[in-house]
């Protein structure tokens, strides 16, 4: 079966961007994706995560939006940015509802504006936000 979550190209040192498609499981969530993110944290301390919900995106598996909650709780500081690109309002808003427990700064992006995430993504925080990271809409 082809992967659900790929590690994307534009993937560089702290920023990780990841590609989701069809409906993820939680096999999905636990062998391509918590992996490799709790790398990075380990490596980079904080880091930025951009994920990409190409057009057959169609959303999580019940375990997979278990195993997503609570990986958010635990990694909830451990977050600069986190990007989401595509999807459809219903997830948008569900992700921001997410992201208020995140510390970081919290964005979404159109399904054609990858570039656009990828560098807001990349961008350094200003001295001044990097102690009040607030969640932004």
């Amino acid at each position: 079966s082809p992967e659900m979550i790929d590690i994307h190209p534009e993937s560089q040192n702290e920023t990780l961007v990841i590609q989701a498609t069809g409906i993820l499981s939680a096999a999905d969530y636990e062998t391509r994706f918590q992996p490799i993110v709790e790398e990075l944290i380990s490596k980079y301390g904080k880091i930025n995560l951009v994920i990409y919900l190409d057009d057959l995106f169609e959303g999580w598996a019940l375990g997979a939006m278990w195993d997503d909650a609570k990986f958010g709780m635990k990694h909830r500081h451990d977050f600069k940015r986190v990007a989401v690109v595509g999807a459809q309002a219903w997830f948008k808003w569900a992700y921001e509802v997410g992201a208020k427990f995140l510390d970081g700064k919290f964005h979404t992006f159109d399904l054609d504006d990858l570039v656009g995430a990828v560098a807001w993504a990349n961008a350094p925080l200003p001295v001044s936000e990097e102690e009040t990271a607030a969640v932004e809409a």
